[in-house]
C-alpha cells in the first residue's frame, strides 16, 4: 500500500498566527504546545500533519517501542539502559510521529496496559504500550481537547510536566519517557477548556474561515490540486518545504545563542503586569516564544517585533476574566500590546 503524502506546510493558505505558532514551537517544544480554537474545516489538522512531514527525520533506537533517543541518556527507557550497559545501541531514522488521541479513548488505551494476547497465549505479563508511548518525541493531537474526559486531563497534565508515563497495574511497574508536544484543537461554542489544562498550552490561536474572496479561492485550487494529484503537488512545492526545513534545523541550531537583553525582559514584565495574568509563566512562555521566533528568523536579539508578534497567542488565553470588560481576550492583548510598545 502506497504512503499517503500529505499536505505540503509551505502550501497552506492564511491562518498566519497558527502557522507561525506551530513553527515557534517546533524550533522550541519546551514552549509547551499550541492550542488551536475555532470554526471546523479550516485545516487545523492539515497544518499539525503538514509540520511532523515537514520536519527532518529523528534517530532512534532500533527496536524500542518508545523510540527512545540514543544520543540522551537521561530519556531512555529501563530497556535501553540495560541494552547501553552491554553495548552501544542500535540506531535507525525515523519520522516524527503524529498521534491523535479520540475523545472515546479509554485510559489504557492511552497510559498503556498488560498485553492481553501474550499473557493468555505465554502467560506472561508484557506491557502493550498506549498513545503516549508512541508520541514520545513526537506530537500528541486532540481535537476536540474542550470535549476532554476530566480524567484524561489529570492523565495529561501529570506526564506533561515530568515527560514519563509511570504505568503500575495489574501486577506491571513500567516507566517510559513520553515527550511530546501537546496540540489542541475545539471550537469555544461546544464548551470551555479546564484551566489547568488551558494553561499548560504554551500558545493559543484563534483560527477563522477566511473572510475575503481571493483568500478563499486559493484555498481552494491548492486544495483541489491537491487532491487530484498529491504527488505532484508535494513536487512544486519541495523546493519551499525544503526551504522551510532548513530554516527549522537552523533555529533549532541557533536557539541558545539569541540574546535577551534586559529591556526585552522589563517589557514582557511590564505587559503581563497590564494584563493582570496570573503566576510567571505567561512572562516565561512569552520570552521563549519570542527566542525562537529571532532564531527562526535569523536575528541574534529578542527585540520588541519579536515580542509584539508571540504576544497574543502567549497571552491570551491567561487573562483573568473581567465581567464589566466583554472585549475578546486576543483584543485585549493586542490594544495593551498598542499602548506599551505604540501603534
Amino acid at each position: 500500500m502506497s504512503q499517503r503524502v500529505p499536505f505540503p506546510f509551505a502550501a497552506i493558505v492564511g491562518q498566519d498566527e497558527m502557522k507561525l505558532a506551530i513553527l515557534v514551537a517546533a524550533v522550541d517544544p519546551g514552549i509547551g504546545g499550541v492550542l488551536a480554537f475555532g470554526d471546523r474545516g479550516t485545516g487545523k489538522s492539515t497544518t499539525i500533519r503538514a509540520l511532523a512531514a515537514l520536519l527532518p527525520e529523528i534517530p532512534v533506537v532500533e527496536g524500542c517501542a518508545y523510540r527512545c533517543d540514543p544520543g540522551d541518556e537521561r530519556a531512555l527507557c529501563e530497556e535501553c539502559r540495560a541494552r547501553l550497559a552491554r553495548g552501544p545501541l542500535p540506531r535507525r531514522m525515523a519520522p516524527v510521529p503524529v498521534v491523535d488521541l479520540p475523545l472515546g479513548a479509554t485510559e489504557d488505551r492511552v497510559v498503556g496496559a498488560l498485553d492481553i494476547q501474550r499473557a493468555l497465549a505465554n502467560g506472561e505479563k508484557a506491557f502493550e504500550p498506549g498513545l503516549l508511548a508512541r508520541a514520545n518525541r513526537g506530537f500528541l493531537y486532540i481535537d476536540e481537547a474542550n470535549l476532554l474526559e476530566d480524567h484524561l486531563v489529570d492523565l495529561l497534565l501529570d506526564v506533561a510536566a515530568s515527560g514519563e508515563n509511570v504505568v503500575e497495574r495489574e501486577g506491571l511497574s513500567v516507566r517510559h519517557p513520553a515527550r511530546f508536544v501537546l496540540v489542541g484543537s475545539g471550537n469555544p461554542e461546544e464548551g470551555e477548556l479546564r484551566p489547568q489544562l488551558l494553561d499548560r498550552f504554551g500558545l493559543s490561536v484563534e483560527v477563522r474561515t477566511p473572510e475575503d474572496l481571493p483568500t478563499r479561492i486559493e484555498v481552494i485550487r491548492r486544495r483541489d490540486a491537491f487532491d487530484r494529484d498529491p504527488a505532484a503537488f508535494a513536487a512544486q512545492w519541495a523546493g519551499a518545504e525544503a526551504e522551510l526545513r532548513g530554516r527549522i534545523l537552523a533555529a533549532r541550531q541557533g536557539l541558545a545563542a539569541v540574546a535577551v537583553p534586559d529591556a526585552a525582559y522589563e517589557r514582557a514584565a511590564r505587559l503581563c503586569l497590564a494584563l493582570g495574568t496570573d503566576g510567571l509563566r505567561g512572562e516565561l512562555t512569552l520570552i521563549r516564544a519570542a527566542r525562537a521566533l529571532a532564531a527562526l528568523e535569523g536575528r541574534g536579539e529578542v527585540g520588541d517585533g519579536e515580542l509584539r508578534r508571540v504576544a497574543p497567542p502567549a497571552l491570551r488565553h491567561r487573562l483573568r476574566r473581567n465581567p464589566l470588560d466583554e472585549t475578546v481576550a486576543g483584543a485585549r492583548v493586542e490594544r495593551a500590546v498598542a499602548e506599551l510598545f505604540g501603534p
